[in-house]
Protein backbone atom coordinates (compact mmCIF):
# COMPACT_ATOMS: atom_id res chain seq x y z
CA UNK A 1 0.00 0.00 0.00
CA UNK A 2 1.27 3.45 -0.98
CA UNK A 3 1.90 5.77 2.00
CA UNK A 4 -0.13 9.01 1.97
CA UNK A 5 1.42 12.03 0.29
CA UNK A 6 2.73 14.69 2.70
CA UNK A 7 1.83 18.30 1.97
CA UNK A 8 3.47 21.10 3.95
CA UNK A 9 1.12 24.08 4.29
CA UNK A 10 3.84 26.69 4.69
CA UNK A 11 5.86 29.39 2.96
CA UNK A 12 8.66 29.00 5.51
CA UNK A 13 12.03 28.03 4.04
CA UNK A 14 13.07 26.91 7.54
CA UNK A 15 10.20 24.42 7.84
CA UNK A 16 10.94 23.11 4.34
CA UNK A 17 14.61 22.64 5.23
CA UNK A 18 13.83 20.90 8.54
CA UNK A 19 11.40 18.43 6.90
CA UNK A 20 13.85 17.71 4.08
CA UNK A 21 16.74 17.19 6.53
CA UNK A 22 14.55 14.75 8.47
CA UNK A 23 14.15 12.71 5.27
CA UNK A 24 10.54 13.47 4.35
CA UNK A 25 9.36 13.65 0.76
CA UNK A 26 6.73 16.39 0.56
CA UNK A 27 5.09 19.05 -1.52
CA UNK A 28 5.08 22.60 -0.12
CA UNK A 29 1.97 24.72 -0.73
CA UNK A 30 1.39 28.33 0.30
CA UNK A 31 -1.58 28.30 2.69
CA UNK A 32 -2.92 31.79 1.80
CA UNK A 33 -4.63 32.46 5.15
CA UNK A 34 -5.47 35.50 7.22
CA UNK A 35 -2.99 35.50 10.11
CA UNK A 36 -4.88 38.06 12.19
CA UNK A 37 -4.90 36.97 15.80
CA UNK A 38 -8.22 37.20 17.66
CA UNK A 39 -8.13 39.66 20.58
CA UNK A 40 -7.47 38.01 23.93
CA UNK A 41 -5.98 34.82 22.46
CA UNK A 42 -3.16 33.30 24.51
CA UNK A 43 0.16 32.57 22.77
CA UNK A 44 -0.72 28.84 22.78
CA UNK A 45 -4.16 29.49 21.27
CA UNK A 46 -2.59 31.75 18.65
CA UNK A 47 -0.01 29.17 17.54
CA UNK A 48 -2.62 26.37 17.39
CA UNK A 49 -5.23 28.50 15.63
CA UNK A 50 -2.82 29.63 12.93
CA UNK A 51 -1.48 26.09 12.41
CA UNK A 52 -5.06 24.81 12.01
CA UNK A 53 -5.96 27.62 9.60
CA UNK A 54 -2.99 26.78 7.40
CA UNK A 55 -3.61 23.02 7.37
CA UNK A 56 -7.35 23.40 6.77
CA UNK A 57 -6.91 25.95 3.96
CA UNK A 58 -4.63 23.60 2.02
CA UNK A 59 -6.61 20.43 2.85
CA UNK A 60 -9.82 22.07 1.59
CA UNK A 61 -8.29 22.14 -1.91
CA UNK A 62 -7.15 18.50 -1.84
CA UNK A 63 -8.97 15.20 -2.08
CA UNK A 64 -6.14 13.18 -0.55
CA UNK A 65 -2.88 13.60 1.31
CA UNK A 66 -1.73 14.40 4.82
CA UNK A 67 -1.39 18.14 5.35
CA UNK A 68 1.01 19.58 7.91
CA UNK A 69 0.41 23.14 9.10
CA UNK A 70 2.56 24.91 11.68
CA UNK A 71 2.96 28.33 13.21
CA UNK A 72 5.55 29.61 15.65
CA UNK A 73 5.19 32.47 18.12
CA UNK A 74 7.29 33.76 20.97
CA UNK A 75 5.66 34.36 24.36
CA UNK A 76 7.02 36.72 26.98
CA UNK A 77 5.08 37.61 30.12
CA UNK A 78 1.84 36.41 28.52
CA UNK A 79 2.29 38.57 25.39
CA UNK A 80 2.52 37.02 21.92
CA UNK A 81 5.39 38.15 19.73
CA UNK A 82 4.99 37.18 16.09
CA UNK A 83 6.97 38.43 13.11
CA UNK A 84 8.09 42.06 13.38
CA UNK A 85 6.14 44.59 11.32
CA UNK A 86 9.26 46.62 10.56
CA UNK A 87 12.60 47.85 11.87
CA UNK A 88 11.28 49.67 14.93
CA UNK A 89 9.11 46.67 15.86
CA UNK A 90 12.07 44.28 15.51
CA UNK A 91 14.27 46.50 17.71
CA UNK A 92 11.51 46.75 20.34
CA UNK A 93 10.94 42.96 20.33
CA UNK A 94 14.62 42.17 20.76
CA UNK A 95 14.88 44.83 23.46
CA UNK A 96 12.16 42.99 25.39
CA UNK A 97 13.69 39.55 24.77
CA UNK A 98 17.29 40.50 25.64
CA UNK A 99 18.19 39.03 29.02
CA UNK A 100 14.88 37.14 29.25
CA UNK A 101 13.73 33.56 29.55
CA UNK A 102 10.86 33.25 27.10
CA UNK A 103 8.83 30.51 25.46
CA UNK A 104 8.89 29.59 21.80
CA UNK A 105 5.58 27.91 20.92
CA UNK A 106 4.83 26.06 17.72
CA UNK A 107 1.36 24.91 16.89
CA UNK A 108 1.41 21.77 14.75
CA UNK A 109 -1.68 20.56 12.92
CA UNK A 110 -1.78 17.36 10.86
CA UNK A 111 -4.90 16.78 8.81
CA UNK A 112 -5.90 13.91 6.51
CA UNK A 113 -7.52 15.64 3.53
CA UNK A 114 -9.48 12.51 2.54
CA UNK A 115 -11.04 11.74 5.94
CA UNK A 116 -10.90 15.06 7.81
CA UNK A 117 -9.06 13.40 10.72
CA UNK A 118 -7.04 16.05 12.52
CA UNK A 119 -4.53 16.21 15.35
CA UNK A 120 -3.19 19.52 16.66
CA UNK A 121 -0.73 20.20 19.47
CA UNK A 122 1.41 23.03 20.76
CA UNK A 123 5.07 22.40 21.61
CA UNK A 124 6.95 24.72 23.99
CA UNK A 125 10.68 25.35 24.21
CA UNK A 126 12.22 27.74 26.72
CA UNK A 127 14.96 30.06 25.47
CA UNK A 128 17.15 32.21 27.70
CA UNK A 129 18.77 35.12 25.89
CA UNK A 130 21.85 36.98 27.02
CA UNK A 131 21.57 40.69 27.70
CA UNK A 132 22.10 42.72 24.50
CA UNK A 133 23.06 46.36 24.07
CA UNK A 134 21.04 48.66 21.83
CA UNK A 135 24.00 48.70 19.43
CA UNK A 136 23.99 44.88 19.25
CA UNK A 137 20.23 44.80 18.71
CA UNK A 138 20.35 47.46 16.01
CA UNK A 139 23.25 45.76 14.20
CA UNK A 140 21.40 42.44 14.30
CA UNK A 141 18.17 43.95 12.95
CA UNK A 142 20.09 45.85 10.26
CA UNK A 143 21.66 42.55 9.11
CA UNK A 144 18.17 41.64 7.81
CA UNK A 145 18.03 38.41 9.81
CA UNK A 146 15.25 39.59 12.14
CA UNK A 147 12.55 39.81 9.50
CA UNK A 148 10.01 37.07 8.90
CA UNK A 149 10.84 35.33 12.18
CA UNK A 150 8.78 35.10 15.35
CA UNK A 151 10.39 37.21 18.05
CA UNK A 152 12.64 38.86 15.44
CA UNK A 153 15.50 36.37 15.72
CA UNK A 154 16.80 33.27 13.95
CA UNK A 155 18.59 30.90 16.29
CA UNK A 156 19.76 28.78 13.34
CA UNK A 157 21.56 31.75 11.80
CA UNK A 158 23.69 34.20 13.82
CA UNK A 159 21.30 34.92 16.72
CA UNK A 160 22.59 31.79 18.46
CA UNK A 161 25.43 33.97 19.82
CA UNK A 162 22.82 35.80 21.92
CA UNK A 163 21.23 32.61 23.24
CA UNK A 164 22.43 31.39 26.61
CA UNK A 165 20.26 28.29 27.00
CA UNK A 166 17.63 26.20 25.16
CA UNK A 167 15.36 23.93 27.20
CA UNK A 168 13.48 21.57 24.90
CA UNK A 169 13.40 21.07 21.16
CA UNK A 170 15.96 23.15 19.26
CA UNK A 171 14.13 22.53 15.96
CA UNK A 172 11.00 23.99 17.59
CA UNK A 173 12.83 27.31 17.95
CA UNK A 174 13.75 27.12 14.25
CA UNK A 175 10.07 26.59 13.36
CA UNK A 176 9.04 22.94 13.59
CA UNK A 177 9.42 20.54 16.55
CA UNK A 178 10.69 17.60 14.51
CA UNK A 179 10.59 15.05 17.32
CA UNK A 180 6.89 15.49 18.09
CA UNK A 181 5.94 16.19 14.46
CA UNK A 182 7.49 12.86 13.41
CA UNK A 183 5.39 11.03 16.02
CA UNK A 184 2.18 12.69 14.85
CA UNK A 185 2.97 12.08 11.17
CA UNK A 186 3.73 8.41 11.90
CA UNK A 187 0.25 8.07 13.43
CA UNK A 188 -1.09 9.24 10.04
CA UNK A 189 1.08 6.73 8.16
CA UNK A 190 3.71 9.24 7.04
CA UNK A 191 7.37 8.42 7.69
CA UNK A 192 10.69 9.65 6.33
CA UNK A 193 11.57 8.10 2.98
Amino acid sequence: MQPPRLILASDSPRRRALLAQAGYAFEAVSPQVDETVPPGATPEQTALDLARRKARAVAAKRQAGVVLGADTVVALDGATLGKPAGRADAIAMLGRLAGSRHAVLTGVCVLDAATGREQAECVRTWVTMKPMSLDQITAYVDSGEAYGKAGAYAIQETADRYVQRVEGSFSNVVGLPLERTAEILAAFGVRPS
